[in-house]
């Protein structure tokens, strides 16, 4: 048996020098931070040192070179990131994963996205042009450079990046605005919870939700602001965020504090990149996203911006009904029309090629051709299409952040987002000369007649566009008497502006907390903004739970977790029992109260829904009576019946001991790769997983997904960017993300911010290149190639 034995140490020897191969290899993938690299293209040296945290400062002689340069660092660091996002906007992920990607990509190449970014490219300013094709030569230098590895997600999707074009920066604005922009998937869903309850019932299921604190109440733009914007010439990127700013009246530093951490899903890599980049003439540092030039979020040298999503109307469902004399035309207030057709061909990984026919109207693409939900809408000879301002030919979402990043007053700033088109931003301002300011810039559709919340008839032209509300006209206001502004997805406007912008806003909560806060905190200090964002009250428990709390049990176990809820001060703190305890039982309470009355549309709708759960306990509404039983229940029923569930599955995941329970077992942010975390082994190697505090209506946001029945509360939805800017010292301005700087799962700084980001640490991009490298890892110097001019 000898000859086994050594047979099996073979084969162990193998594996283990095999592995050591490939992990040295592998490794020859990860980003350099310290010597010379020669590249052709580049005008001058240039300097990028890189501090402890692996955050470049940029250091060049001109913008061409540190574009250039920010592309060769995006690539280094964050190319697989990059490689996804383009695929997806471009409509090529089955080419690479096989069939199971057939329907992203149907769904992308019916929008026309990236055809649309590609015309764009020509349309450019000179000046914009020049940046981005000057990035677009970075990223290629680093594909021509790069003599090593790639990360290893290409070799597991046995995929190579092609080189960089402009049209994938462009098209990453379109991209984000359809995530944040997603409204006729509500429509869909209204449309068919109306077929289940019927009308009168669905107002109960979407209440208008414009309660206070609304962020521009009382201040609209008035004549001042109104002239100011008239003077400027024409020069013509599911959602949460929180920003508030402070003018110097109201901070304590005597200069407005600027606050802002935009939230979107919590994945590794997470999707910003931090940076500064210093130049002659631009001086910037923020948060950057991978494939993308400029600055999206971030201060230069004299002001600063923020970011929330408005939550506005910007698509709308039309249905259209055939010719039925020629069922390649359809009917339109003029007469017959013709679709215009184009061809898709999509190439199928392991498959053959298919062929995606797509039609559109004067209303925009069908899409019931491909989405099942949109074609349970329509009857014989009817098609339904989907109207979205950002299918517009003209993208000048680039122009627009590239001025933002040089504006140095109000007015450059307003004159920079005059060319915002999509998505609809809150968009917050403060100057070093104590200036604070907040627009609400994009394109919202001015409707004929309805409110775009259920699909409309295409053919009688009552519900047409007609165009978009003025730039002058778009809420905005400069120098607010209250000298603060504060949006947390709330309604931006009140019921006396005199547009219809949308009702898709979030629950106050957040905003009301915020809006206490400041109130307890004047003068607002750079310190009490950074403690602020960590605040975990939830004004959704504390406004419930007087409801809900009426209960009446007759169990030791129920009057137990009872007691304990009576005694919380609703913060939603990793360590505590009590936040869990309300969760499960919000979670069960809306699954009794309306799964039963909305069937099979019941996982598209279940979410927390605080106001709507208020509403039905504070009516004693017939939703409390289960219609699939014949007993006539109360809400008392239903509120003991939804405890004792929650209570029954909390003892199944945790024990019966309550005292062991803790919010941070359920609610942690999972931090999936999307690729890694997917192969047994390796997952636990690149699992950044933490615990966290905070829920969907805290400050600090910690979004779930209830109908998940494995995980309910991991926290997947949250800040993966904070920024905090001191408009009296800019250098003293503070950032964080949630993982790393670098995508590559081998390198240090893959995850080494995840639990800094937790605790509410913040780092700062400024200093001078020798303090940067005094603490830093290291300086790359770019270089020109010898003899090269530095075309592109």
């Amino acid at each position: 048996m000898n000859w086994v034995w050594r047979l099996l140490a073979a084969v162990v020897i193998v594996i283990v020098v095999g592995g050591a191969a490939g992990y040295a290899w592998l490794r020859t993938g990860l980003p350099t931070y310290d010597g010379v690299v020669h590249l052709t293209g580049l005008e001058a040296p240039v300097q990028v040192i890189h501090d402890r945290h692996a955050v470049p400062h940029i250091f060049a002689a001109n913008e061409d070179d540190a574009y250039f340069t920010l592309g060769y660092l995006h690539a280094a660091n964050r190319l697989y990131q990059m490689e996804v996002q383009r695929l997806i906007a471009a409509g090529r992920v089955a080419e690479v994963v096989g069939d199971s990607g057939l329907r992203l990509d149907r769904f992308m190449r019916l929008l026309g996205l990236y055809s649309l970014a590609e015309a764009s490219v020509g349309t450019l300013p000179d000046d914009v042009l020049r940046a981005v094709t000057s990035y677009t030569a970075g990223v290629n230098a680093w594909l021509e450079h790069h003599g090593g590895a790639l990360p290893p997600e290409f070799y597991l999707m046995r995929h190579r990046p092609e080189p960089w074009r402009p049209a994938d920066s462009l098209v990453w604005g379109r991209m984000i605005a359809l995530q944040l922009s997603g409204n006729f998937r509500t429509e869909l869903l209204r449309a068919e919870i109306a077929e289940q309850v019927g009308p009168d019932r669905l107002a109960a299921l979407f209440p208008e939700i414009g309660a206070p604190p609304v962020t521009l109440a009382g201040h609209l733009p008035g004549a001042d602001a109104a002239a100011l914007t008239a003077a400027i010439p024409s020069l013509g990127p599911q959602s949460a965020s929180n920003l508030w700013v402070v003018s110097g009246e109201a901070s304590a530093t005597g200069s407005p504090i600027l606050a802002n951490d935009p939230h979107l899903g919590l994945l590794t890599p997470i999707l910003w990149y931090l940076a500064r980049i210093e130049t002659p003439s631009l001086s910037i540092a923020g948060a950057t996203v991978p494939g993308v030039p400029f600055m999206v979020l971030g201060h230069n040298k004299t002001i600063a911006w923020g970011l929330t999503t408005t939550g506005t109307d910007v698509q709308d469902l039309f249905i259209e009904r055939l010719d039925p004399e020629n069922p390649d035309h359809y009917l339109t207030p003029e007469g017959s029309e013709p679709f215009r057709v184009r061809e898709e061909v999509i190439a199928v990984r392991g498959d053959d090629d298919v062929t995606l026919t797509v039609r559109e109207t004067r209303n925009g693409p069908v899409i019931s051709d491909i989405l099942k939900e949109a074609a349970d809408l329509t009857h014989d000879g009817e098609v339904v299409t989907l109207a979205y301002a950002a299918l517009t030919p003209e993208d000048i979402n680039a122009e627009a952040v590239f001025r933002r990043n040089r504006a140095r007053d109000w007015a450059g700033f307003l004159e920079a987002m005059r060319n915002w088109r999509a998505p609809q931003q809150n968009v917050a301002y403060a100057d070093a000369s104590g200036n604070i300011g907040l627009i609400v810039p994009g394109d919202i559709p001015i409707r004929r007649s309805g409110d775009g919340s259920q699909p409309v008839p295409g053919w009688t032209g009552a519900y047409d566009w007609v165009g978009y509300i003025p730039f002058r006209e778009l809420p905005q206001t400069y120098n607010p008497a209250s000298g603060r502004l504060v949006n947390a997805n709330n309604a931006v406007v009140g019921p006396d502006y005199p547009h219809f912008i949308g009702y898709a806003y979030e629950e106050a909560y957040r905003a009301a907390r915020l809006e206490d806060m400041l109130d307890e905190t004047a003068p607002h200090s750079v310190d009490d903004a950074q403690n602020l964002m960590l605040d975990d009250v939830s004004l959704a428990a504390r406004d419930l739970l007087p409801l809900m709390l009426t209960v009446q049990v007759d169990t030791a176990r129920e009057a137990d977790a009872l007691a304990r809820l009576r005694r919380w001060d609703h913060s939603m703190d990793r360590e505590r029992s009590e936040p869990l305890v309300f969760s499960m039982w919000l979670r069960e309470l809306n699954r009794q109260l309306y799964a039963d009355e909305l069937g099979d549309a019941f996982g598209s709708y279940w979410g927390e829904r605080p106001k709507v759960v208020r509403s039905m306990l504070e009516t004693e509404s017939a939703w409390c009576d289960r219609v699939d039983t014949e007993a006539v229940e109360d809400c008392q029923q239903i509120l003991a019946d939804s405890l004792t569930a929650a209570l029954d599955k909390l003892e199944d995941r945790y024990g019966s001991d309550i005292d062991t329970w803790r919010w941070g077992q359920a609610h942690a942010a999972p931090l999936r790769h999307q690729i890694l975390s997917r192969i047994p082994l390796v997952s636990s190697l690149v699992d950044l997983s933490i615990e966290t505090d905070g829920s969907d209506f805290t400050i600090n946001r910690g979004g779930s997904r209830i109908s998940d029945e494995r995980h309910p509360f991991h926290n997947v939805h949250g800040a993966g960017y904070r920024a905090i800017y001191d408009l009296s010292n800019l250098a003293n301005s503070r950032f964080m993300i949630v993982t790393g700087q670098s995508g590559h799962a081998l390198s240090p700084h893959y995850g080494d911010m995840v639990q800094r980001w937790r605790d509410g640490e913040f780092i700062h991009l400024a200093g001078s290149p020798g303090e940067v490298r005094a603490d830093g890892l290291g300086t790359l110097t770019l270089s020109p190639e010898p003899g090269d001019g530095g075309a592109r």
